[in-house]
This record gives structure tokens, sequence and C-alpha cells, in this order.
């Protein structure tokens, strides 16, 4: 799948190596080869180009039908094929100022040389001289547009497009943009305009290897093996069938982080791919460093091609890669959040970027990761939205429109459909069995305990969402609806009395619940407790093949003492410092007993070593530390009108008067994304650590569950929430209506 790239070769492209003189003999073409290619290739309409043309490309066709008639009166050949190009031309000259047709990158500067040079090889385009003088006119708004404010991304375009400047380029500045293979921008046509007006032995070795590789003819673009790869691992991952190919992942990963330590040119030139390399290498767990992304500020960026002609998919890779921060001082990629953000943001508003041409989804597509960031991003949902946006069509444009068999690919698009429903109609099993243990344990007798058992689940499910992550998944929710529970009962439900008694039930462990409960709430809350502990802990047994069970009781301890500790401050007034109610308060926020014991059936086997190792608990100490923060700054203002301590008031109360409750709000942010930052790198870090990928992954999962249910300004209101839930448990994805 990986092993070869496939890509479709250019008419336009090959047509300007035709044109390329032999140096000894210039009345005879250097690579005939090209020319017969071209008298062979003509489509049925008279155009050159792409089969099956897509609608929004007749423009594209001009631009290759042009370009593959010049080099054909050049040589005095196929006098029958001109005439059929030209007719084609004539009928379709009306697309050339369409504004809804797709341009290829310099339309508006090289289709006018070309017609300029059909003029001196005495060919009459037959196109009107209304045409020809809109086009003459945006040529000159072209070549005049961005000097002064961007001379150098000016140079940059004016050098990609160089065949459409002729012999008014500066032929030895272009020669500052070859690259080691000999070519210029791995264009061969600009290459081939190179090597005509330069004879440099470069380029001419770049255009001989193309030929050799693909025979009589070239493509538009070529090496383009790195970016192509990046994007199959990349489409993969999104669409959540990535399980499915982990070797074949693995080997082009360590194949593309051998190329970044070595300076590839093939990543460090072309922007989209040094951003997504940078981003995909990272959160598979490879050591890449963000200085490459100095170059690429703001105003750097501005002097690339991708900058100058303002490449939205380019942006929107570097917007993604910022987002993977995971040192304090990365401030590079801090700004190149700030300004890529800002940048699509504006791009969307204004109207720049819309649904239509090669990918109807772009806008879609921009404003999803706008609004989900990589850390509030669950997988399913993203899966979704990726697999019902996924862009079948195979096409790319850059100076002419090109395929790849690696892109579009719809066999994958039925993969990962497939693979979504099998996942939800077990998801669906599950939740109906949950809802069953709900009533069997008689949890829903207990009024004051609030009903979350579709949210538990769905935090789950929406992260956890292989088949054989099924105990997984279920212990997280069984234990995130007893969470709840507990959390209600220690809240308002319980007595001074039951609290207690709930603590010594679960201290002893081995008692007589009709004797030793002091209530009914007791009895039912103990009952599930126990029952469930003890589930998990003969199914961890089955995955580790050893007794968790102490473990799970001490998670579910450490819990109940947190929060009995915080109803004694509530009773007594208390008023704790931040370091003391945050020391408490990780462990009450409730996280434990869902994440903890479900590492146990993550699949990778935990020794005693591991599982005591400060590394697990730092990473549980930092998501519930995240955690804990988030909901107070959601529940402020609930919490002080019911007499409640939490985060944001006591940082006030501490800060002496000088923090007001939106300064407060902004110190705790600021804590949540340092803390982030930090769990992530540990997360994506393989050097030093001793927990499994695998387990790591569920704290980091997490994190987006909660970023996710706690957004807040225009984010994620109850209606969406059910939505959401509906979107990963209940709706299929019916192929048919994509």
């Amino acid at each position: 799948m990986f092993d070869k790239v496939e890509l479709s070769v250019s008419s336009y492209d090959t047509a300007w190596v035709a044109m390329v003189p032999c140096p000894n003999s210039p009345p005879a073409p250097f690579f005939p080869q090209c020319v017969n290619w071209l008298l062979d290739n003509q489509l049925r309409d008279g155009s050159w180009g792409l089969p099956n043309r897509d609608p929004f490309l007749v423009k594209d066709a001009l631009l290759s039908t042009l370009a593959c008639i010049l080099p054909l009166k050049q040589w005095g050949a196929g006098e029958e094929q001109v005439n059929k190009g030209l007719f084609f031309i004539e009928s379709n000259i009306a697309a050339a100022t369409d504004e809804k047709q797709v341009s290829p990158i310099g339309f508006d500067i090289i289709f006018p040389a070309m017609i300029e040079y059909a003029k001196n090889l005495d060919l009459h385009i037959p196109m009107g001289a209304t045409n020809i003088d809109a086009l003459f006119q945006k040529r000159e708004l072209e070549l005049k547009r961005g000097y002064g404010s961007n001379l150098e991304g000016k140079r940059t375009y004016l050098a990609y497009v160089s065949e459409g400047l002729g012999k008014s380029q500066d032929w030895e500045m272009v020669l500052k943009y070859q690259r080691k293979n000999g070519s210029l921008f791995n264009s061969p046509s600009t290459t081939a305009a190179a090597f005509t007006h330069l004879q440099n032995s470069g380029c001419l070795s770049y255009l001989h290897s193309l030929l050799d590789k693909f025979g009589d003819a070239v493509p538009t673009v070529y090496p383009l093996d790195i970016y192509t790869r990046l994007c199959m691992v990349d489409s993969l991952e999104r669409l959540g069938i990535d399980r499915h190919f982990r070797k074949e992942i693995k080997s082009v990963l360590d194949e593309m982080y051998r190329y970044w330590l070595q300076g590839e040119e093939d990543i460090f030139l072309d922007t989209a791919t040094c951003a997504m390399a940078f981003r995909i290498l990272r959160v598979n767990g490879y050591d890449v460093s963000s200085d490459p992304f100095t170059r690429l500020s703001e105003d750097h960026f501005s002097c690339y091609l991708g900058g100058y002609v303002k490449d939205i998919g380019a942006v929107l890779e570097l917007f993604r890669a910022s987002e993977i921060i995971i040192h304090p001082d990365e401030f590079v990629l801090e700004k190149q959040n700030f300004w890529t953000s800002h940048f699509l943001k504006q791009e969307l508003s204004n109207g720049s970027i819309h649904a239509g041409g090669l990918n109807k989804y772009v806008d879609q597509e921009v404003e999803n990761a706008l609004r989900f960031p990589f850390h509030a991003n669950l997988e399913r949902l993203s899966n979704k939205r990726a697999i019902e946006h996924y862009n079948k069509n195979k096409t790319r444009i850059l100076k002419t429109a090109y395929s790849s068999s690696n892109t579009g690919n719809e066999d994958l698009l039925k993969l990962a459909v497939e693979d979504f429903n099998i996942c939800q109609s077990i998801h669906r099993k599950e939740l109906k069995y949950l809802a069953r243990w709900v009533i069997e344990s008689r949890l829903d007798k207990l009024k004051f305990a609030r009903q979350k058992l579709a949210y538990c689940y769905f935090s789950g499910a929406a992260t956890l969402f292989s088949p054989e992550l099924s105990d997984a998944r279920i212990s997280w929710a069984k234990n995130g609806v007893l969470t709840t529970v507990v959390d209600d009962f220690f809240d308002i439900g319980g007595s001074e009395e039951e609290l207690v008694n709930l603590i010594q039930l679960v201290e002893k462990w081995d008692v007589n619940v009709s004797t030793d409960c002091c209530s009914e709430k007791v009895e039912i809350i103990f009952s599930a407790l126990h029952s469930t502990i003890c589930e998990i802990g003969d199914k961890a047994f089955t995955w580790q093949g050893r007794n968790v069970i102490s473990h799970i009781i001490d998670i579910w301890l450490n819990l109940l003492k947190s929060m009995l500790k915080e109803a004694e401050w509530l009773r007594d007034k208390s008023v704790p410092s931040m370091d003391e109610y945050m020391t408490n308060g990780y462990v009450s926020f409730a996280l434990g007993p869902i994440v903890l014991p479900a590492l146990f059936l993550a699949g990778p086997k935990l020794s005693e070593e591991i599982v005591g190792t400060p590394e697990i608990h730092h990473l549980y100490e930092l998501m519930s530390s995240c955690g804990r923060l988030l909901n107070d700054i959601r529940s402020f203002k609930r919490e002080s009108e019911e007499g409640k301590l939490n985060a944001v008031s006591l940082c006030m109360i501490h800060g002496g008067g000088v923090f007001t409750e939106e300064e407060a709000i902004k110190e705790l942010k600021s804590i949540i994304g340092s803390k982030r930052r930090e769990l992530l790198k540990l997360v994506l870090q393989e050097k030093g650590s001793v927990v499994p990928r695998a387990c790591k992954d569920f704290f980091w999962k997490m994190i987006k569950v909660l970023h996710l249910f706690y957004m807040k300004d225009d984010g994620f209101t109850s209606n969406e929430m059910i939505n959401a839930v509906n979107a990963v448990i209940e709706e299929p994805i019916v192929l048919n209506e994509m």
C-alpha cells in the first residue's frame, strides 16, 4: 500500500520538456519521445490533460492544451492534433476568465505568455480580442501584485512560474531555487524552461531521470513520495483505521524520521510536508524539534511559495502542528498557533475558504480544526467527521491538475465506514448491558444521584472505541457512573454517619451488607462498588495474570477519603490553602477509579513495579489537576451561591484581594495549559518511560474528554452533547449518502 506512490503524468509539463531544443541543432527537439507522446495522447474532445476531467478543471485543460499545441507547431508535427486543439480552445475560452473555475497556480501569467509564444510561431489562437485583452490585463495585475510588501515571496512565485516569463526572467536568480536533484521546485516545466535558457547540467540530469522513470512523459511534480506517504498515514489516522496498519505505518514513520534527522529537502523546503511530518512524528513518539518552524513564522511564511499564494492547506497543516506543544519554551509554536488560527478565522469570515472545486469540504475542515483543538478532539467524533467529509476526488492542483491513486482511496473509505459501524454496533450492545446493570444494581433507586450513564459510556466509547477494549470501556463506564453517584452522595445524598460508614465498609471489604450497612442507600452503593470492583478484578486477572483487586480498592478508598475531607471543610467552614485544596482536589475530582483500573484492561502487562512507579502517579495527578481546575472554573458561580469554596474562590482569597474573578480564571487557565502540555510530553516521551504508550494514552484521552465537556465560550451545549452521544453510539454511517 505504501510501497509505490503513483502519480499521473502531466501533458502540460511534458509539453514544456518537448519544447526544449537540442543545443547543437536548434531546429530539433532534445526529447523527441515527449513530442511523440503528445501526438499519441490527445483526448477525444481535442484537449490534453487528465481524462475524465472534473467540470471545474476546464481552465486547466485550456492551459494544458495550449502548452501541447506549442511544441507540435514548433517542431512542425501533428497538424491535425493542433487544429483539434485550437477548436477545443475556441469552444471553451470563456472558462479562462471564469472565477468559478479552479485556477492552476500561475495561470494568469503563463496562459497569456503562451499566447504570445504562439504568435511568435505564427499560430493564431481563435479566442477574440475581448478575451485576449482581459487575459493580458489580469497578467499585468498579477505581475504587479505583491511588490514592495513581500518582495521575496514574489520572487519565489515568479521563479516557480518562470516558463511564463521567458526572456524577461532573471534566470541566474532562478537557479538559487535549484535543489539537490537538479530540479527547480521539483517542477519539470520550470526545470525544462530553465534548461532551455541556461543549459544547466543539473536541470538536464533531473529531466533525464524523470523520463527514465516515467517513460515518454513527466508528472507535474516529482518527487512527491514523502508528502504522499505522510498524507496516507494521516488519512488512516483520521479515518480511525490506523490500528489495522500499525506495521506499515511504523515502517513509513521510521523512514520519515531518518529523513527528518538527515535534513531532507523534500521535507524542509515544503511547508505542508514539514508541518505534517513534525505533527505525525511527534504524536507517534518520535523526538523531533520545533526549531524548523522559526523560518515559518508569519513574516517568513509569506516568502515561501505556499505563503505567497495563500495555500490554505499549508496554513492548516501549520496550525495543526502548532497544537503539539510539549516543552515550556516552544514559543515558536505558540506564535505559530496565534497567527495561523487568526489567518484561518479571517479567511473563513471573509469567504475566501469556500466549498467547491476539488475539495467541497475544505471550509468545514478548517472550521472543525479551529473549533475542536487537538486537546478537545475525541477520536470517534473526529473519525466520523473525517469519514463524512472524506475527499474522494483523487485530483489535486499545482500548475496543472494531477492525480494519485494513493489519495482519495475509496477502498479505505469503505473500510472506515465498515469499521465505524461494526464498532458502533458493539457500543450499542454494551450500553444496553450497562443500562440493565444500573437497574439490577438499584442505582436508579437513589433519587439524589444524577443519571449520567450515556455520558459516562460515551466518554469511553468515543476514545477507547476498538472492539478489543470492551473490558476497559465497561470498567470506565461503570466506574464513571459510580463516581457520579458517590459524588452526589457525599455532596447532598448522605449524612455524616453514612459517609463514614461507607468508607469503613470499603476498608473492611468482606462484610455482611445486611447488618453492617447503616442505611439502604449505603447498602446499594457499597454493594454496587463491591460487585464492580470484584468483576473488574476478575477481568484484570485474565489480562494481567495476577490479582489487582487491592489496587482498585485503594483507588476507591483514596477517593472516598478525599471527598470526606471536602465535606468536613464545608461543615467546619474551613479555608484550606491552595496547595491543600489541590492536593486533595485532584483526587476528589474522581478520575482515579475511571482511568486507573482501566489500565489493567488496556492490553500491556503492568508489573507491580510499573504500577508503583512515580510516572503513573504523575500522569494521574496532571490529568486530574487539569480536570479539577476546568470544573472549578465552570462551576464557580454555582458553588459560590451554595457557599462552597473552589480553586477560583481560593485563588481570589489567597491572592490578598489582588485577583478579580477574571484574573483568577486567567491564572488557572494558564496552569491548565502548562499541566496539559506537561502531560502530553509524558505521554509522547519514550526515553526513560516505563509505562506502555497504550496505557499512557488513556490519560490523554481523558484530557480530551474533559476539555470537550467543559468547553465554554462557543463550545458544547447540552444539546450538542446529546448529538455527539448519538453520533458515536446510535447513528451509523451510510456510504451511499456520502
